[in-house]
């Protein structure tokens, strides 16, 4: 007796049918660029690590603004690298900040882009925490940096931290910021955030939340680019676990509860079933960071001929959408969106 045989190949017979019957859609619209943002003029230094990534001087980053948008991308994410850094980061909340000045100057010249603010201290302190340090026996600065980070003793300060990020937020939206995005893993942070801009009259500007953002080590190439690796010690202190996954749930719940309107989980690849479970909890849209590690490594072995470089971008940028991220944030945006048309 012959027995039916499922014919599963029927469908993948072409490019075009491949097409019809897909089931996960990549398209421009869901991605965000990522920019740094430094001092001067006619600036555009490419990262070591991250070909093809620039920092970029106001001037510069107005005209990589005009051609993101051009392709259909809706949103940029800017980080700053700014002239001086101190030990309350100025940096970040001051009126000329350096990405308030990008803001202001991209706003006017591409209006219809989304511009989005990471709101996090890291950049803009000398230490390269993300929030306050307090030391103890010896002061901040020199004598705390010499230390070996086995023996420094040191606390990053919760809710102190929280004014300044909360500061923070308000000054980039009077700049023109569309979108909160606060990545620094403080307790509290996002209901301190959205208190802030409701109280200056923001009430409708919204927060996304870098609500679980794991301590990994794939933003190596992210500290070179916007110079913020930890002087001392890291920050597992205050970043996730990567081993925990029903704690991520609990971070993202409290940053739903206190009024965050997006939600982000930051590596994208690596954590992938983090991004899975939070689309099967939350209503929220959902975003997903493809760090800096990630871009390298897809460059560094693309470079060595070991993959096909552009099959593998597409793939990785398809898995964390089918993963159920909505928003994907990545350095690939430009050029993703022109391959998608």
């Amino acid at each position: 007796m012959a027995f039916p045989v499922t014919r599963l190949r029927r469908l993948r017979r072409t490019a075009e049918l491949r097409n019809l019957v897909s089931e996960t859609r990549l398209t421009p619209d869901s991605f965000v660029y990522p920019m740094f943002v430094c001092p001067g003029e006619g600036v555009r230094k490419e990262v070591r690590s991250m070909p093809g990534v620039f920092n970029l001087s106001v001037d510069e980053a107005v005209k990589e603004a005009k051609e993101v948008h051009s392709l259909g991308v809706p949103s940029i994410i800017l980080f700053g690298l700014p002239d001086r850094k101190d030990e309350v980061a100025t940096g970040a909340w001051a009126d000329d900040g350096i990405v308030q000045q990008a803001t202001r100057a991209i706003k006017r010249e591409v209006p219809g882009l989304i511009v989005m603010g990471d709101v996090c201290l890291c950049e803009y302190m000398s230490h390269g925490h993300c929030g306050i340090v307090k030391a103890a026996p010896q002061s901040l600065g020199a004598a705390v940096a010499a230390l070996p980070a086995a023996t420094a003793q040191y606390e990053i300060v919760n809710d102190a931290s929280l004014e300044l990020l909360a500061r923070t937020a308000v000054s980039l939206t009077r700049a023109g910021i569309d979108v909160i995005a606060p990545s620094d893993m403080m307790d509290g942070r996002v209901a301190a955030i959205r208190k802030a801009l409701d109280e200056a009259g923001f009430i409708n500007t919204p927060i996304l939340s870098y609500a679980a953002k794991f301590a990994s080590g794939f933003y190596g190439p992210f500290r070179e680019a916007a110079d913020s690796a930890p002087q001392f010690g890291d920050r597992r202190s205050y970043q996730m676990d990567g081993a925990n996954i029903r704690e991520a749930m609990r971070e993202i719940a409290a940053d739903v509860e206190e009024g965050a309107d997006m939600i982000m989980v930051k590596p994208a690849m690596p954590y992938l079933d983090v991004i899975a479970a939070a689309r099967e909890r939350f209503d929220l849209p959902l975003a997903a960071y493809q760090v800096s590690g990630e871009y390298a490594m897809i460059e560094a072995a693309a470079r060595n001929n070991w993959i096909d470089r552009e099959r593998v971008m597409m793939e990785s940028l398809v898995s964390i959408r089918r993963a159920g991220a909505s928003i994907i944030l990545t350095y690939y945006a430009k050029e993703a969106a022109r391959l998608l048309g």
